[in-house]
């Protein structure tokens, strides 16, 4: 019987992937037998990837992913190099952090642009050609795996980032509507709910400000590192998650236990 959590013959699309938990989840997939292709606006970032992962193994591109120009460019490319794709990982965001009476219209924008807009657009050109795959035969009953990247924010609020909050929250709507609407294709799309993880982002709820605060609410007593969140990432990408779809995956050390 082969490996069902194995991602070996497996291209994967990460977005954000410069640093942080799409660095790592892209280092995952690799690890775990697949291919990642890489997009973000930190070149320097994407290059030393792609050098870490190997260039037979990885292949990265820079630019925004609200260009959907950009997004149906690297379909494309994966296509022509390796025959397909069969992942994505909606993961790059943006923190513009205001009060709700402080906020203005330009924050509010770019976070939405990035945090929401662009997973749909990147999820739209991926689900294109996961749609071609799926009248081929070839890739059985899963032609493809998308997991967008929310945050317990879309489900209980945060102080301070109404325009991320809201991205979050209709990153669920997104994923739970592809679910259903690609479904008949054998597409799968979820998505996954962080808590605090040590990246840049949360630097400011980390600090000395609101640390104590932020550490009080997690039963683990500790903040998710990258390598505790990427393999859940990495599960809904496998063999052994194809017939999920239309779920959340929460990875939160226990912030939204009931």
């Amino acid at each position: 019987m082969s490996n069902p959590f194995s991602l070996e013959g497996r291209n994967v699309l990460v977005t954000g992937a410069a640093q942080g938990v799409g660095r790592e989840v892209a280092r995952t997939v690799v690890s775990m037998g697949g291919r990642a292709a890489v997009v973000d606006l930190n070149s320097e970032g994407i290059n030393s990837l792609v050098e870490e992962l190997g260039e037979d193994k990885a292949m990265g591109f820079h630019g925004s992913v609200t260009d959907q120009g950009l997004a149906d460019g690297i379909v494309e490319a994966m296509v022509g190099e390796w025959g397909s794709i069969t992942g994505l990982v909606n993961n790059a965001g943006i923190v513009r952090a205001a009060m709700i009476h402080k906020m203005s219209r330009e924050y509010w924008d770019e976070v939405i642009n990035v945090n929401l807009t662009a997973v749909y657009l990147v999820l739209q050109s991926v689900g294109r050609q996961m749609i071609k795959q799926s009248e081929t035969g070839e890739f059985g009953v899963c032609p493809g795996q998308i997991v967008n990247v929310s945050s317990i924010a879309g489900t209980a609020g945060t102080i301070g980032q109404i325009n991320y909050g809201a991205a979050k929250a209709g990153v669920l709507g997104i994923t739970m509507s592809a679910a259903r609407e690609w479904a008949r294709y054998g597409i799968c799309v979820n998505s996954v709910a962080f808590g605090t993880v040590v990246t840049p982002m949360t630097e400011v709820i980390r600090g000395p400000k609101f640390g104590a605060q932020t550490m009080a609410r997690i039963p683990l007593g500790r903040y998710a590192e990258t390598d505790d969140v990427a393999p859940g990432v990495c599960f809904l990408l496998t063999p052994g998650a194809n017939y999920i779809t239309g779920k959340n995956l929460t990875i939160d050390g226990g912030m939204t236990a009931m």
